[in-house]
């Protein structure tokens, strides 16, 4: 891979001042001279495979259709306006992986994951706008897009994709291999393949509050503790027995008001909820894996680094890893720390953790979750 400039000329405290959230940037050659990181065959064959998220949407005779994978078979690549779109290439794939992590100027709590469109001559998915930030790296021929920001967000009816009724954009332009186009949230875009091409899309998780209150209660079911039973000793006679009393109402509503949260609850259950894998994500344990000894011994060496699978979170005392969660004493914070911002430990890091951090990682090596370098 060419020398990554990402942001041109901009730091990247300067493009979070400027465009993050706030305008679309188009960053010309972000890596110059880039070429595809899979070859289109490559990627074919990851859209069949059953663990890996992937669609087809075709526009034939003017007709918006789409078929969710795995694909075992696509159109030929001589027929225009198809477009593949496959998701989560960076948990499949180890380059695609290392680019994601480029962006790792952002929080690893909101990097969602790299997928990659390859369209033939007039593919595209329509036009629509995205409720997340989304980084368009032109990796292979020529994609043109017309975007702006729009306020009627009216679809059109019948069709399986949120197509845009009345689309109005206000700005054009022609990506070639390493082009990239910054677009924030519910900025309106369109991409049309010129040619074959391929074109990578770095999105950022943005969950609905409902969607997290709804996960927040759940979770919190679990360490309600309200003792007692509603009774009403007091009780009278009523004049109407299908109304519901003022006094039970007070006194349920005392009782659920007890219900108590802190704000460290809300770090245990967001590290839990961001750190979750995707429906599809499967880990791969080694197949002979070493005994403990020997593990030691080789990450003591050689050094051990996250799976591409692996999503990694810490805060304060509290440290995250695929959905599960633990508190670690600041003698282990510091390695799980650094092992959760570069997703690597080296042999000496390892060789010096606690050792409640080594039966950590070899149980994490057992899984599949963590790897020897």
């Amino acid at each position: 891979m060419k020398k990554l400039t990402l942001l041109g000329d901009l730091t990247p405290a300067q493009f979070l001042s400027e465009y993050w959230h706030k305008k679309p940037l188009l960053i010309r050659q972000a890596i110059p001279d880039f070429k595809p990181l899979l070859s289109a065959e490559a990627l074919f064959e990851m859209a069949a495979d059953e663990d890996v998220e992937s669609r087809l949407v075709t526009h034939f005779e003017r007709k918006w259709q789409m078929q969710s994978g795995p694909l075992a078979q696509l159109p030929a690549r001589s027929q225009r306006e198809w477009t593949l779109l496959v998701q989560g290439v960076n948990l499949h794939d180890d380059a695609a992986d290392a680019l994601l992590r480029t962006f790792n100027f952002l929080p690893d709590a909101r990097l969602d994951d790299l997928m990659i469109s390859y369209a033939t001559d007039g593919g595209g998915v329509g036009p629509h706008f995205d409720s997340y930030d989304v980084f368009l790296l032109q990796a292979h021929g020529q994609r043109r897009w017309r975007f702006g920001a729009q306020k009627d967000l009216s679809l059109v009816d019948g069709v399986p994709l949120k197509i845009l009724r009345n689309f109005e954009p206000q700005q054009e332009f022609v990506l070639n291999p390493g082009d990239m186009l910054y677009l924030p949230p519910h900025i309106a875009h369109d991409g049309v393949a010129e040619g074959e091409c391929m074109t990578y899309s770095v999105g950022f998780r943005a969950p609905a509050y409902q969607e997290l209150a709804e996960a927040f209660l759940q979770f919190m079911a679990d360490s309600v503790d309200l003792p007692g039973r509603y009774a009403d000793p007091e009780l009278e006679p009523c004049k109407h027995p299908a109304e519901i009393s003022r006094a039970m109402l007070a006194q349920v509503a005392h009782e659920i008001d007890k219900v108590r949260f802190t704000e460290d609850d809300i770090a245990i259950f967001l590290g839990s909820y961001l750190s979750e894998p995707k429906a599809r994500t499967v880990f791969t344990p080694p197949q002979r894996p070493l005994p403990p000894g020997r593990f030691a011994q080789s990450a003591a060496k050689r050094g051990v680094a996250l799976s591409r699978k692996t999503q990694m979170l810490y805060r304060g005392k509290h440290v995250f890893i695929n959905g599960e969660s633990f508190s670690a004493g600041r003698a282990d914070k510091t390695a799980l720390c650094l092992l959760a911002d570069t997703r690597k430990l080296d042999g000496p890091s390892a060789a010096q953790a606690s050792p409640d951090v080594q039966d950590a990682l070899y149980n994490w090596y057992q899984d599949g979750w963590l790897n020897l370098v």
